[in-house]
């Protein structure tokens, strides 16, 4: 199975390469469709090795760290190349293959920064061997976050995606996209700067950067100021990923610009980039400095939750011009709110409702960006204000597919029982109602009733959305013309997520069955 982990990541970085040689074709748009081609083989390859390292793993034992790689890479600096799964990196590592392959397949008929036949809005065409070797690195790098057990290796996975999702974003985007891409970068790549001088204060101090052996460790041998400073500056250097509250003000221009697959990626995959991060490093590693930050970082969630959920309001009602794809931007803020909530409690039960909202999350929001994207692609805008009304989508009349999936979205979205998004929110507060020994419990539970009402503002945000875009404004005509409902190649790549939410929903064991002993085996000295 090791041989299989490492093929994972192999075989998107040789696809990636590959589209620097000269293989396909002088025609434009022959070369084009063999290059979109390839881009769809090579995903679906990597996701059927994901399918076997899932099939392979042995779910008795999921806490211990299976199809590992432990070989010297830098001795000089004591980095070792060591991969390894667990039952914490597994659902993301499937989540990030399926993501990819879905958005591979939806740019096959559909290549970012052209209209439906790819043909840019300026006469020129997009070039889709440049798009596929930045989409390839971009997998290669998520892949790895999720894989790789040494912290210098984590850094420089974490960077990799940095530079694929500015040029996706400004190039292949929207609107402001240039400035939007450069916030995004600007930001990320301080977080990772901060980031990383904690990562080099723990292994100046332990003597290793290996993460299995810090966990194991358990942050023995490392004083608590080293400990506090340390998780400190990580904390920090994820919560710009993740996106944490206040660190957040990059991520609605982001999305707000990006493509359709790269805010499908970027919501889906980059955000649990930095939660996964909090798990896999702080709690094992620094388990005394993390124990000193929780309250902060719970107070920052909370207030996340609330603030998303008040923008989001704000971006939905009538005249304020708010654009879809920017609320559920916010929404996002809110959502993974909830995650670190989970995190900052310390409890098994907590941080399991923080693995499960991450994936629930990553299915239910890549949902609705495609879904915006459809819409955008058929009226040439996201606002609000343009997709109510009798000129505006009422999807239930023109489109009722697509109006279906977007109500079925948005409700999973606002937590409704049965589907994915319930689950992590509910353990999340079950967490904060009963923190760990140490931390203040009514501090917390003030938390759980701010993260309460944020639940009530995500229902009343969503439920405007879906009743101002399905249903149209009562007051016009209703409309007669017809849009293009829900095409094939759309249905194929948006049909995996929604069975997905619902069987995450109607099945929570499946994950958390496979997150629990990992995260008590992490919280007690993995």
């Amino acid at each position: 199975m090791n041989a299989v982990l490492i093929a994972l990541l192999v075989l998107p970085l040789l696809g990636a390469a590959l589209t620097l040689a000269p293989v396909f074709g002088r025609e434009p748009a022959a070369a084009d469709r063999r290059a979109l081609r390839l881009n769809t083989v090579v995903t679906g390859a990597v996701l059927l090795l994901t399918v076997a390292l899932a099939a392979g793993f042995d779910h008795d034992e999921p806490a211990r760290m299976q199809a590992t790689t432990d070989v010297s890479w830098i001795p000089a600096l004591n980095v070792r190349l060591h991969l390894g799964v667990d039952g914490v990196s597994l659902p993301l590592i499937v989540l990030t293959a399926l993501l990819t392959f879905l958005c591979a397949l939806y740019s096959e008929k559909r290549l970012p920064g052209g209209d439906a036949r790819g043909e840019a809005a300026d006469g020129r065409r997009p070039s889709a061997k440049a798009f596929v070797g930045l989409f390839l690195l971009l997998e290669v790098g998520m892949l790895a976050t999720f894989a790789v057990l040494d912290l210098l290796l984590f850094f420089l996975a974490f960077e990799i995606v940095l530079i694929p999702m500015y040029f996706l974003i400004a190039r292949w985007g929207s609107g402001a996209k240039a400035p939007a891409a450069n916030r995004f970068i600007l930001y990320t790549l301080l977080g990772s700067a901060v980031m990383l001088l904690g990562f080099l204060l723990i292994g100046s101090k332990a003597g290793t950067f290996d993460m299995q052996a810090l966990a194991a460790a358990h942050g023995n041998g490392l004083s608590h100021t080293t400990q506090v400073i340390a998780a400190l500056a990580i904390m920090v250097g994820l919560a710009v990923k993740a996106p944490a509250w206040p660190l957040h003000s990059w991520l609605p221009d982001a999305h707000t610009a990006a493509p359709t697959v790269g805010s499908v990626l970027l919501a889906g995959v980059l955000l649990k980039m930095g939660t996964y991060g909090l798990v896999r490093v702080l709690l094992p590693v620094v388990p005394d400095g993390t124990a000193t930050l929780a309250p902060y970082l719970g107070a920052f969630a909370a207030v996340g939750i609330v603030y998303g959920s008040l923008a989001c309001l704000a971006l939905a009602r009538p005249g304020a011009r708010g654009d879809l794809k920017r609320l559920i931007a916010y929404s996002s803020v809110g959502h993974m709110g909830f995650v670190l909530l989970g995190i900052a409690s310390l409890t098994p039960v907590g941080v399991n409702g923080a693995l499960f909202a991450n994936i629930a999350h990553g299915l239910i929001t890549g949902l609705l960006f495609f879904l915006v994207g459809a819409l955008k692609d058929r009226y040439g805008t996201a606002d609000l204000d343009t997709l109510s009304g009798a000129t505006g989508a009422a999807l239930y009349g023109r489109a009722p597919r697509i109006g279906a999936l977007l109500a079925f979205a948005a409700v999973a979205s606002l937590g409704l029982p049965g589907l994915a998004g319930f689950w992590g929110e509910l353990l999340a507060m079950f967490g904060a109602f009963d923190p760990a020994d140490g931390l203040s419990r009514p501090a917390f539970v003030t938390y759980m009733v701010l993260a309460g009402l944020g639940t009530l503002l995500t229902a009343a945000y969503l439920l405007i959305v879906v009743k101002r875009v399905c249903m149209g404004d009562p007051k016009q005509p209703a409309p007669v013309d017809q849009v293009a409902d829900l095409r094939p190649y759309e249905a194929v790549s948006w049909t995996p997520l929604a069975a997905l939410t619902l069987l995450a929903g109607l099945w929570p064991a499946l994950l958390l069955g496979l997150s629990d002993p990992a995260v008590k085996h992490l919280l007690g000295g993995g």
